[in-house]
């Protein structure tokens, strides 16, 4: 899509305020990111993982420079090699493996969170992007290459293969508890552990094809407006994660061979779906139209600004398939949702993210990192925060439109084109018409 000057320079501030999250609210002596914008807050693995891909556009933006971005990413990285691997309940990890929540200067676990498989996922999506990028001479940039493909191999993914008989056998289980164990549920889709089976099958994982055909058997297919079918997850982040760092235009599995699309095709209909939904507004909530929509997961106003039958809650996953299925809709949308699209479908994203920041600047939608996570008309409510892992899909998927450059780098990566080629990924065009 060509750009406008109008629309060229809007992004260019809203990827710059964005980029700042990353870069202000992370521990430069460790590189760990915060969860979200407040002084209190833990690191979140994930976040941190964005926030790798995002110190790297921050370089190529010039924002900061290569060396900056690069002596922040081998501090991370030297710290996550050197950090507490135990089963015990104080450490940073276990197996490879990192747990949800880390305390921002410490990096050891907090809020007796787990130890996640797609968090870890996160944070390896943008080591490994940053593996590819710093590909250069210098000392420090051989380092880092070392150095992710050691904490990459760490990560024994058979550990957490649930052996239990039932609908989850043989997949990646959510995550593990130094306290009880496995977790009971496994990985299977349509969601973002779509990028974990991808990695894991690239990286030594054994039960990888197995596992994903079980991931495929659980598929959902829906038909919520004409034209619109699509595999469904009714919040967006489920469709954008997996391809912030995976460019799978034109490739297609086991699956979506007998559908004949690709998962790119399928995240623009899953996005179409919800811009056509903000039209319908079957539920009558403030301000739905086509230039304000996006349903994911976000914060929201709470139950303090329920009135009448209206039901408002914290944060949660608001997410649609059309009226035909309705997670939670309570009239909270995410400039995350729509943002994270805008590779999908970049002429109706740049328009409302656009009409978005003109009309509802002054109520609060916009600050000092882009925008706010989330806001809802209905309950007159603007968020004071930020999330890292809202905010990343924002800056990044810009850059994807941009130049696609997380895309560029991460596909070049032999682990990728391993999991890739393990779980059967092909070209579209081998389809037999």
């Amino acid at each position: 899509m060509r750009l406008r000057e109008a629309q060229k320079a809007f992004i260019d501030t809203l990827q710059y305020r964005t980029f700042l999250y990353f870069w202000n609210e992370s521990n430069p002596e460790n590189g760990l990111v915060r969860d979200r914008s407040t002084k209190n807050s833990p690191a979140s693995t994930a976040a941190t993982g964005f926030g790798v891909a995002a110190w790297i556009v921050g370089a190529e933006h010039g924002w900061v420079t290569r060396a900056q971005a690069r002596q922040r990413v081998i501090n991370l990285l030297r710290f996550l090699i050197s950090a507490r691997q135990s089963p015990d309940s104080m450490a940073t990890g276990y197996q490879g493996f990192y747990y949800h929540f880390l305390d921002i200067k410490t990096g050891l676990r907090v809020w007796h969170s787990e130890l996640s498989s797609i968090d870890t996922a996160w944070l390896l999506a943008g080591i490994r992007f940053a593996r590819q990028y710093f590909n250069g001479s210098h000392p420090a940039e051989q380092q880092i290459r070392q150095l992710a493909d050691q904490i990459t191999f760490n990560v024994n993914w058979d550990f957490l293969t649930i052996t239990d008989a039932g609908k989850y056998h043989g997949t990646i289980a959510l995550g593990w508890f130094p306290e009880k164990g496995l977790h009971h549920i496994g990985w299977i889709g349509y969601n973002e552990g779509q990028y974990l089976y991808v990695l894991a099958a690239g990286s030594g994982y054994k039960n990888a094809e197995n596992a994903y055909q079980v991931w495929l058997s659980t598929y959902e297919w829906f038909e919520p407006y004409e034209h619109l079918g699509h595999v469904g997850f009714a919040p967006l982040f489920g469709h954008q994660y997996t391809q912030i760092f995976l460019d799978l235009r034109g490739l297609v599995d086991d699956y979506m061979k007998q559908k004949k699309i690709d998962y790119f095709e399928n995240s623009r209909r899953a996005t179409l779906t919800q811009w056509q939904y903000a039209k319908q507004n079957p539920l009558n909530w403030q301000g739905y139209d086509s230039l304000t929509w996006g349903w994911t997961a976000c914060d929201g106003p709470g139950p303090k600004f329920n009135f009448d039958k209206r039901v408002f809650h914290n944060y949660s996953a608001r997410g649609i398939i059309g009226t035909q299925y309705i997670q939670l809709d309570d009239g909270t949308i995410a400039p995350t949702a729509v943002g994270g699209s805008i590779v999908f479908a970049p002429e109706i994203v740049l328009n409302t993210l656009m009409s978005m920041y003109e009309r509802f600047k002054q109520n609060g939608i916009w600050g000092k990192y882009g925008f706010v996570d989330a806001f809802n008309l209905t309950a007159n409510w603007f968020d004071k925060e930020y999330l890292g892992i809202d905010q990343g899909p924002i800056l990044l998927m810009i850059e994807n439109l941009r130049s696609a450059l997380i895309w560029k780098y991460s596909m070049e990566d032999k682990v990728i084109q391993h999991g890739l080629e393990r779980l059967n990924f092909t070209p579209i065009n081998n389809i037999e018409q």
